[in-house]
């Protein structure tokens, strides 16, 4: 009897489309951009600098901010235009 009242419905099993971030996929085209490879170089520079030496104080977390700043300013750009 409660089938002749409450209908069912079945989800369409036919497959949907993976999501993609649009944030991760701007974030990968920043990335191969000249100033975030600048970035990131210095920030390699730093990293094996600080892994060669066995005891140091030094961090490369201005490196990071500075590649991390750049990548966000290019993404900013072009995100909200994207989303759905």
């Amino acid at each position: 009897m409660a089938e002749k009242i409450i209908p069912v419905v079945k989800a369409d099993e036919e497959e949907e489309e993976e999501l993609v971030d649009p944030q991760q996929a701007l974030r990968d085209e920043c990335s191969q951009k000249q100033e975030a490879q600048s970035y990131w170089a210095k920030y390699q520079e730093c990293n094996n600098r600080v892994n060669s030496r066995s005891n140091t104080a030094e961090t490369c977390e201005e490196e990071l901010i500075d590649y991390v700043h750049v990548l966000d300013k290019c993404v900013n750009k072009d995100l909200f235009k994207r989303l759905k």
